[in-house]
C-alpha cells in the first residue's frame, strides 16, 4: 500500500498519523516534531500518500510501516549519509532509510538528514 500504514487517503498529517495504529502513533509525532523543528519554514502537506515537509520541492517524506518507519530524503540524502547508516546498522535503499520500531528514533541523525536536504533545496533555489 502507499504511504505504509497510514493510508493513501489521508488529506493531513494528523489524519495520517491517527490512521496509523495507536501504539506507534506517538512515535511518528516524536519523528514530525523533530522534522518541524530542523526546517521550521517548511510546509507540510501529504505527497506520494505519504506525511511530507515542502521547502521548493519536496525535501522528506515519511511512512508508518509494520516493522519500521520509512524515512524518505531521495537518492542525495541517502547517499550522504550512507556510512553513518551502515555504522548504526540501519537498513537503507536508494531513497529510504528505515527507522526499526525496536529502537529508539535516531532523531540526531534524522535531523542532520532534514538539514542537509533543506540546504539543498535552498541552494537550487538560490540557482534559478
Amino acid at each position: 500500500m502507499a504511504g505504509g500504514l497510514g493510508g493513501a487517503e489521508a488529506v493531513s498529517i494528523d489524519a495520517y498519523i491517527e490512521a496509523c495504529p495507536p501504539a506507534l502513533q506517538a512515535r511518528m509525532r516524536e519523528l514530525r516534531a523533530a522534522i518541524r523543528a530542523a526546517v521550521p519554514d517548511a510546509s507540510e502537506k501529504i505527497a506520494w500518500g505519504m506525511p511530507t515537509f515542502h521547502l521548493g520541492g519536496n525535501l522528506v517524506h515519511f511512512a508508518c510501516h509494520a516493522r519500521h518507519i520509512g524515512l524518505y530524503p531521495g537518492a542525495e540524502g541517502i547517499a550522504a549519509f550512507e556510512d553513518e547508516f551502515r555504522r548504526r546498522g540501519l537498513q537503507f535503499s536508494k531513497g529510504a532509510v528505515q527507522l526499526p520500531h525496536g529502537a529508539p528514533l535516531p532523531l540526531d541523525l534524522v535531523r542532520q538528514i532534514v538539514e542537509f536536504r533543506a540546504e539543498q533545496q535552498r541552494s537550487r533555489k538560490k540557482r534559478r
